[in-house]
């Protein structure tokens, strides 16, 4: 499967923005969706996730009640809504896919997702 994210931007600390990231060579449902981010000189970390048929999700204490994700399966593209943005957002946000259709397991591990996109740029100002 392969992976376009698109949406980021540069934004001012309480705004928001809408990533996406579709999917394409695949069939998409069979996939469980991640979200990623890495700052400049720390490691890539798990955002959230979102199982294949969107019935479970999972957050990164760090942004629960303020990001949330879904998926279109009929538009093979999944979804970060980021809302109260903080400078500390600012990274470039990946998504990845994990072929998984046998369970709700979501996991945040970058090492659980098999295929990854290129990466958007989020910039939060204070």
């Amino acid at each position: 499967v392969q992976l376009q994210a698109s949406g980021g931007g540069s934004v001012q600390a309480g705004g928001s923005l809408r990533l996406s990231c579709e999917a394409s060579g695949d069939t998409f449902s069979n996939y469980a969706m991640g979200w990623f981010r890495q700052a400049p000189g720390k490691e890539r970390e798990g955002v959230a996730a979102i199982s294949w048929r969107g019935g479970r999700t999972r957050y990164a204490d760090s942004v629960k009640g303020r990001f949330s994700i879904s998926r279109d399966n009929a538009k093979n593209t999944v979804y970060l809504q980021m809302n109260s943005l903080k400078p500390e957002d600012t990274a470039v946000y990946y998504c990845a896919a994990d072929l998984n259709y046998s369970n709700d397991y979501v996991g945040l591990g970058q090492y659980e997702y098999n295929y990854w996109g290129q990466g958007t740029l989020v910039t939060v100002s204070s």
